[in-house]
């Protein structure tokens, strides 16, 4: 098929717009994932997908971006920046009374700004086209972003099967622009872990199970945001205070040192959910836990497990009387958040039972000097 207008002048001109909507990148690939199939199999086999039914449902449709849209003859593979500046990553991971909440979900919402951004795009190529079939997707149907972005030549995916770019790390966002065109496709980039295995040591809950692949029933991200029941007990420990998300397999990445902060305000971080204390997170009323996460990521989860992963961090806390008042405040609200403070309380009566037990030799020697000094037995 003959089209009047230069392929590859089209292909320089998609990726001039997509930079002048935002994105940082822009690749182009055609849709064959079919060397995918096997893993994504063999994950799904694993169980390791835990409640996430909708990986499962839509069968290997994940790895063939034509279903989705017939007809398609290539993705637009965008990313887009999302580190904010001051992030705090330290100063909040460090304390345990502060809690922590994935960078990316800090500001608002990626999944609308980028989709409109890539509907936009696809608008002025079809201007340009005359005639063009496309659908933007960002998370928002069954389809293989990470390995089509690596296709697309924006970077390999990692071992901790995050997307990686030698020039921008990882804090990033992608997304997808379906259309049918035959334009001239880009290049893979090299990979670059190389015997790198700092995601997998790093990771709190040994969730990487393997090099490039992910258990997500013991990721905290999992834990924290898809998983709605209850949390396992022998992973609770190990979360910290992490209360939505977790970022350390990226902050301990290499690659990461090169990354480049957003110019996008929509993901600027919001006060209330930055360095936030995890006993006024923990008082909020659903009005305004839904206030504050208006237009934001967090909203999803619902009030309830978002009491319930704070719960978790106060539990994780060292001992406090304001901690353990606050945790018995909120018993009876709902069975699983119950469990939660149940087991957040159990944490507190052990760390103050530890302190009493290193505190009593000071007091047994103290108790001996007065003795000795023949002063009043309580001095």
């Amino acid at each position: 098929m003959t089209y009047p207008y230069d392929l590859n002048e089209l292909a320089q001109l998609i990726k001039q717009w997509g930079q002048e909507l935002g994105f940082q990148q822009v690749g182009i690939c055609d849709t064959d994932l079919s060397h995918e199939e096997p893993r994504l199999q063999a994950w799904l086999d694993k169980q390791y997908h835990g409640e996430m039914a909708w990986m499962a449902r839509h069968g290997m449709m994940r790895a063939r971006p034509h279903e989705l849209l017939p007809g398609t003859l290539r993705v637009i593979s965008v990313r887009m920046n999302y580190l904010p500046a001051k992030a705090a990553f330290a100063s909040t991971l460090k304390n345990p009374l502060l809690g922590y909440v994935s960078r990316y979900a800090l500001g608002r919402d990626y999944h609308k700004l980028l989709r409109q951004r890539l509907k936009k795009l696809g608008d002025r190529i079809q201007t340009h086209c005359g005639e063009l079939q496309f659908r933007p997707f960002v998370d928002s149907a069954p389809i293989m972003e990470r390995p089509l972005a690596a296709k697309a030549g924006l970077g390999w995916v990692g071992k901790h099967s995050l997307v990686m770019n030698r020039n921008a790390g990882s804090w990033f966002f992608l997304g997808e622009l379906l259309i049918d065109l035959p334009l001239p496709t880009d290049a893979p980039v090299e990979e670059g872990c190389g015997k790198c295995v700092a995601c997998m040591t790093t990771c709190p809950t040994g969730a990487i199970v393997a090099p490039y692949t992910i258990d997500a029933r013991r990721c905290v991200s999992y834990l924290t945001i898809e998983l709605e029941g209850a949390i396992p007990i022998e992973l609770r420990p190990l979360m910290g205070n992490r209360i939505y998300g977790c970022d350390d397999c990226q902050l301990i990445c290499p690659w990461n040192r090169f990354s480049s902060l957003t110019d996008e305000p929509d993901f600027s971080p919001r006060a209330a959910l930055h360095t936030p204390e995890l006993l006024e997170l923990f008082q909020w009323n659903e009005v305004r836990f839904l206030q504050v996460t208006e237009g934001s990521a967090i909203r999803r989860i619902g009030h309830l497990r978002w009491l319930r992963n704070i719960a978790v961090a106060l539990g994780n806390a060292p001992y406090e009387d304001h901690i353990v008042l606050a945790l018995q405040a909120r018993l009876g609200e709902h069975p699983l958040l119950d469990e939660h403070i149940d087991w957040a309380l159990s944490q507190q009566w052990e760390k103050r039972s530890q302190q009493t037990i290193d505190v009593q030799p000071a007091q047994k020697k103290r108790l001996i000097r007065a003795i000795e000094k023949g002063l009043p037995r309580d001095a």
